[in-house]
């Protein structure tokens, strides 16, 4: 919340704040290369996963998390235990983190209908095997055979809107969230849902595109649907592109300059093809492009600046920022 009279004003938020200051958009996107998408229909709390709770009628479930830690393949350790068997939250999470996943939940825009059956969402947005399947979710626990491979779902060919309206953990998410939730509603009802926290609070109002995970910070209601559109053409839109957790920053970045200096905007160009560590937070990337290979190098820098990051943050703080070098054509 804002700290300013000890009540939220909008026009005071941290994504106001960020506005006004030009923070920049590039390569803001946090590394996400899958995603699992867990319907709720339940108030969000402001640490999302504790709202997955034990179902009683699950014979065995509480021995289940107890022991998920020997019985999961390729998992370093023993799941997380609390209370008499573990959090279910906890451990969703933790195998989340072990299979690089990242977990939301999500719910229609609107009134909640909490008779109507839930569905879970696992997204692949690693280049080359962008998919989307989905299933029922009788349970929460339902998730743990979700994560093992147990249930794989039916594949769609839909895109997905993610909108973060998640009020709890930052009003700005909400206040500029839902608006662009309403947009996308109501031209793309099934294809639309609001989300728990992604990062990024202070370019709220986000949008996630999937399965390319295409990062969007600062849409105004007025442009929501020209996101979609233009991913339908197979585009993205430069100027409110946060970039895609696909890759991570240093590619973000390289892409976005490959873009500002006349290179397709196509969702699918660009793609890396090496990525080399220099000295002194330098990256030289090379990016297949339709008109031959580029070669660009990027650093990093650290910012300070008076000024809170999210709403209920604290400052000063740092805020990284990349810079061009070069970029050449080979």
């Amino acid at each position: 919340m804002d700290r300013g009279d000890g009540g939220y004003r909008p026009e005071t938020g941290c994504a106001a704040q960020a506005d006004l200051r030009g923070d920049s958009l590039i390569a803001t996107a946090p590394p996400a290369e899958r995603w699992l998408l867990i319907e709720s229909h339940t108030p969000w709390p402001r640490q999302a996963l504790t709202a997955l709770h034990h179902s009683s009628s699950v014979p065995g479930g509480e021995e289940a998390l107890t022991t998920l830690g020997r019985s999961t393949p390729g998992a370093g350790g023993g799941a997380p235990r609390g209370g008499g068997g573990g959090e279910l939250g906890d451990v969703v999470g933790w195998l989340c983190r072990e299979l690089g996943i990242r977990p939301v939940l999500v719910r229609r825009y609107g009134r909640v209908d909490r008779a109507r059956s839930r569905q879970w969402g696992l997204v692949d947005c690693r280049p080359g095997r962008e998919e989307v399947r989905w299933g029922p979710l009788p349970t929460d626990e339902h998730l743990l055979d979700v994560l093992a491979g147990k249930d794989p779902g039916t594949v769609s060919n839909e895109p997905v809107y993610l909108v973060c309206t998640h009020g709890r953990h930052d009003a700005c998410c909400a206040v500029r969230g839902r608006p662009v939730a309403a947009a996308l509603a109501f031209a793309y009802p099934e294809r639309t849902w609001e989300c728990s926290h992604i990062g990024g609070d202070r370019f709220a109002a986000n949008v996630v595109v999937l399965p390319h995970g295409l990062f969007y910070g600062h849409v105004p209601p007025t442009r929501a649907v020209e996101l979609a559109t233009q991913y339908d053409e197979g585009v993205v839109v430069p100027d409110l592109l946060r970039g895609s957790g696909a890759f991570i920053p240093p590619v973000q970045a390289a892409q976005h300059f490959a873009r500002a200096a006349g290179h397709s905007p196509a969702v699918d160009n660009l793609l890396p093809r090496s990525v080399q560590e220099l000295s002194n937070h330098r990256w030289r990337i090379l990016l297949a492009s339709t008109t031959g290979p580029i070669s660009v190098e990027v650093s990093a820098h650290l910012d300070t600046v008076n000024a809170r990051l999210t709403c209920a943050g604290s400052s000063p703080t740092q805020i990284r920022r990349f810079e061009l070098h070069t970029l050449t054509t080979t």
